[in-house]
């Protein structure tokens, strides 16, 4: 481990130098965290060695940040570090050798990782020289003429990593071949391992407090964002995450909002309202999504109604063909059952789940993904979210839960009752 060993330099902690690569230290003592198994991500790191050897690469360089479409991506898949200091923060992972985790921070902050995630090779990337802290670790490996590859940090939008940080890479390290990788994470998330489908399963209960939280808070008065407050509050303290809170609300008896608003407002509750939700709360990096309409006071019968009649029944047709062997536009077809009552509905029905949405999609228009997940199999993470919308374009209700596939069905984390939530106060 390169850096200054506490026992030799503990009384020079002023010197930056000294007190950036720090390690060793007895600071921290006592802590402790929600984790994964060494096992877990012995299982993780073989098989993202043996993707890299199906690629022919030598070296994998894993960013991840803190965008929704990233949440970490494989920088925390690999390691467990959580922490938002940078746009992007890297593992970078040898095919035979000691993965080490390139961290924003320095000093203390760097000793305190350690303490939570699996890789204990970490070291600072002194002030944001990521691409430095990279390049010098892959020649002291002897790799500095092999074959690298970069995985995407956002796997979703397929965006990769600062233009600044490539560059340096390129210039740093001449000899290499130096090649994007696309689409490295994906199959290897897309099924989840026992441990991570737990761990999901706690993201989904706190999704589902959170829920609970907008509908205890909500009365005349209360603005969208205090709302949003109190969702957070529901996840946070029970050590989760927020990924995002997309909270809206509108008159029933004038309703002019179809989906909820992605930047809670100030606008002002009223009695008579109905609260449209999107959530998405996290544990340790997983996350699962809920929606569930709220009615601030008692729902007026034509909301009552289509939730009744359209929203519940067809989401209820769509969950029924949630089963392994079953194919994507099995799904699709079950949606079909909006339209044929007299509704429409927002484009898309379901997508996948990763660390947070991904492929698969089922739309009103078709199925897309990879070859490889367009049949349901054990494992598979699907959020289902149907939003159906009034013929007039003028009221929807989103109604989404959070499923993991099982060997004979569905299991859905995000558990509640199927109900049109009502608040009172």
């Amino acid at each position: 481990m390169q850096g200054h060993d506490f026992q030799e330099f503990h009384n020079q902690l002023d010197n930056s130098k000294v007190f950036s690569s720090i390690y060793n230290t007895p600071w921290y003592p006592g802590v402790e965290y929600a984790r994964f198994s060494d096992q877990e991500y012995e299982r993780r790191h073989r098989v993202a060695r043996e993707k890299m050897a199906r690629l022919g690469l030598d070296v994998l360089i894993a960013p991840g940040g803190p965008a929704h479409w990233s949440f970490g991506g494989g920088m925390m898949w690999l390691s467990g570090n959580w922490n938002w200091h940078g746009m992007c923060e890297y593992v970078v992972m040898p095919m035979e050798g000691e993965p080490k985790l390139i961290y924003s921070h320095h000093g203390a902050h760097v000793e305190a990782i350690r303490r939570s995630i699996y890789i204990q090779n970490v070291f600072t990337s002194h002030n944001g020289k990521f691409a430095e802290a990279i390049a010098d670790y892959i020649q002291e490996l002897g790799l500095a003429e092999s074959r690298i590859g970069i995985a995407e940090a956002d796997w979703r939008y397929h965006e990769y990593i600062p233009l600044n940080q490539y560059n340096t890479l390129v210039e740093l390290l001449p000899n290499a071949t130096i090649e994007l990788v696309p689409d490295f994470f994906h199959e290897l998330l897309y099924i989840k391992s026992p441990e991570e489908q737990e761990f999901i399963a706690k993201a989904g209960e706190l999704n589902v407090k959170a829920l609970y939280a907008i509908r205890d808070r909500a009365r005349p008065g209360v603005t969208e964002y205090e709302l949003a407050a109190s969702a957070s509050k529901a996840a946070l303290q029970e050590d989760g995450q927020v990924d995002f809170l997309i909270i809206g609300s509108t008159p029933m008896n004038n309703p002019a909002q179809v989906f909820g608003n992605p930047r809670p407002s100030h606008r002002v509750l009223q009695e008579g309202d109905i609260i449209l939700t999107e959530l998405a709360l996290g544990y340790q990096g997983y996350t699962a999504q809920i929606g569930i309409p709220i009615c601030v006071g008692e729902p007026t019968e034509r909301v009552r109604t289509f939730f009744d009649e359209i929203v519940l029944p067809g989401f209820k047709q769509m969950a029924a063909t949630l089963k392994p062997g079953n194919h994507l536009e099995d799904i699709r077809k079950a949606g079909e059952f909006f339209r044929k009552h007299g509704a429409q509905s927002r484009p898309g029905h379901v997508h996948g789940m990763d660390l947070v949405t991904n492929s698969p999609s089922v739309g009103v228009e078709g199925v897309s993904g990879f070859p490889y997940e367009m049949v349901l199999q054990p494992g598979m993470c699907l959020m289902l979210e149907p939003c159906p919308i009034t013929a007039d374009g003028q009221l929807g209700l989103f109604y989404g839960h959070t499923f993991i596939i099982t060997e004979d069905g569905a299991r859905r984390v995000t558990d509640c009752p199927d109900e049109l939530l009502v608040a009172t106060w």
